[in-house]
């Protein structure tokens, strides 16, 4: 592993941020518009799904630097978001991504109470969700009762939380049970995976299982891919489970293939028509995550596969679409929402593609702490 270089890379790091630090301080930010972040309360909402990756890196320099902007800036974001907690009917499957990023994120590394009690309500909210009948977690709100998606495997660490914090097995039981459903009926036998099932929301049985944010139903949306390669990994350090060990291995293999096989560059979806190329560096940050954290349950042998797949990915983003440019806000450019998603979304800065890089860098240092 390259420590010369990702000392660099963390160097940089500190320095941006801080740019950014001083510029967002009651921002939180998604997508840079002419080279600035604009306001989510704003723009988007209080309830968007991505808000929580913005404290979440900033929590992630604070625990690496001890740095007080980083944690006064996170604290910020975490006070705004008890206005989500109040108008709770906006909220929907990603509170795990929300609040794990900074409630629990705070509680871990202050010890702070309204925190903790701030983690427990959405982690009730998230196991609320929970269809009994069907053993799921289902997706967003409106009519899709019986919608599972492959996000949600990184959203329900919370539950996994909430059960050792309150010594309570009910919240691990439901994330476990979501857990299997979404090998069931997500995790294709050549380890790749579909965005969405849709179930009877009576019986559990899958009805169908459309597109999503890939391309075609049955492609292989790569950021989908990702959130099942961490999510299952994460789960497995959660329960000791070897199933959910052994989806996420097998994820892993099929996303180093077919990331290796376009040289490590990372598209939207795997299986899309080769022409025209669309890029989504949010895909190959998530899974250097992956496979750092697969690489803590193997064996010496088996680690070098994961640990060299995960530089060879951080490396190659970073040299064809990182900005080190500390005036303009955003580091690692070429995210995309989803395959036929809109230009606003489309191969631009997105916050979580900085989250998870960072997130990557300071694993490789052993400068992180568990946000999931």
């Amino acid at each position: 592993m390259d420590k010369i270089w990702v000392q660099g890379i963390f160097e940089k790091l500190k320095t941006k941020l801080t740019a950014e630090c001083e510029r967002n301080k009651t921002n939180i930010p998604y997508i840079p518009v002419n080279g600035r972040y604009e306001n989510m309360e704003k723009s988007e909402g209080i309830f968007w799904w991505t808000n929580g990756f913005w404290p979440g890196m900033l929590w992630q320099m604070y625990n690496a630097t001890k740095d007080e902007l980083f944690r006064k800036t996170a604290e910020y974001t975490e006070v705004q978001f008890d206005k989500a907690l109040e108008g709770f009917e906006g909220l929907h499957h990603d509170v795990g991504f929300m609040w794990l990023h900074t409630s629990v994120a705070n509680y871990r590394l202050t010890g702070n109470d309204d925190s903790r009690r701030r983690s427990l309500h959405a982690s009730n909210l998230l196991a609320g969700r929970y269809n009994p009948a069907g053993k799921f977690i289902r997706a967003w709100n409106m009519d899709r009762t019986g919608w599972i998606i492959i996000d949600c495997m990184m959203n329900i660490p919370i539950l996994y939380w909430a059960s050792k914090e309150t010594d309570d097995p009910r919240f691990k039981i439901v994330g476990m049970e979501h857990a299997y459903t979404t090998l069931n009926h997500l995790v294709r036998s050549d380890g790749s995976c579909n965005h969405i099932a849709v179930l009877s929301p009576i019986t559990g049985d899958c009805l169908e299982t459309p597109a999503g944010q890939g391309f075609a139903s049955g492609s292989s949306w790569s950021r989908g891919q990702s959130w099942g390669l961490y999510g299952f990994a994460l789960s497995y350090r959660h329960t000791n489970d070897v199933k959910f060990l052994d989806a996420a291995k097998r994820i892993a293999h099929y996303v180093i293939a077919n990331f290796a096989q376009n040289d490590w560059l990372p598209i939207v979806d795997f299986r899309s028509p080769a022409e025209p190329v669309k890029y989504d560096s949010t895909a190959a940050m998530i899974s250097a995550c992956g496979l750092l954290e697969i690489s803590n349950h193997v064996g010496e042998y088996e680690k070098k596969l994961y640990t060299n797949a995960a530089l060879k990915l951080l490396t190659t983003v970073e040299k064809n679409f990182a900005d080190w440019n500390i005036e303009t806000d955003g580091i690692i450019g070429k995210g995309t929402g989803s395959y036929h998603g809109k230009p606003h979304d489309t191969e631009v800065p997105i916050i979580y593609a900085d989250y998870f890089f960072t997130e990557a860098i300071l694993r490789i240092l052993e400068k992180d702490f568990l946000i999931w």
